[in-house]
């Protein structure tokens, strides 16, 4: 369909958790193209719904950044319903640009969440892909990665990411 704005921080979309989605329709279907095109032409690894203004708690990811066939997922509705082992790398974000952190994250998660026609899927992640769907779930819960840290690295962090946003 299109490619949209990407939101960022700041924009009071962001900052609140986003509401259900009940109604598994075309305008659903459209927003996941937008969602797919909007990530893709970043280029990214996963975006939710509300980083393009749209307050629903859908996203989508794929860690390839669209260059290996079949690695698209949808995610309507999600949530994480088990978490295993740890992992600390470097993230960053579309709507805090050019700030990336080590964020700590699981190693695995496994997430329930319905597909573009409502069905119920269970999706495990393990490395980048757990981290993508923690990232994108963070978001639709109204957070961002920079929630993950903590003290001083947490204000520097947000303080960085505030002058870049109002240099832009």
């Amino acid at each position: 369909m299109s490619i949209r704005t990407i939101r960022l921080i700041g924009d009071p979309v962001l900052e609140h958790k986003c509401a259900p989605v009940t109604d598994f329709d075309d305008h659903l279907k459209d927003l996941l193209t937008d969602l797919r095109d909007t990530m893709y032409a970043a280029p990214g690894v996963g975006l939710a719904a509300n980083q393009i203004g749209v307050s629903r708690h859908v996203a989508v990811v794929d860690t390839t950044v669209g260059e290996q066939e079949g690695t698209f997922i949808v995610l309507v509705n999600p949530r994480i319903v088990a978490e295993e082992g740890q992992q600390e790398e470097e993230e960053g974000c579309l709507s805090v640009p050019d700030v990336t952190e080590k964020v700590v994250r699981p190693m695995k998660v496994t997430v329930e969440a319905q597909d573009a026609d409502g069905n119920l899927q269970v999706l495990q992640g393990e490395g980048l892909l757990a981290r993508a769907f923690c990232h994108e779930i963070d978001h639709l819960n109204g957070g961002f990665f920079l929630d993950r840290l903590k003290g001083l690295k947490k204000a520097l962090a947000y303080r960085k990411a505030r002058k870049i946003q109002k240099a832009g």
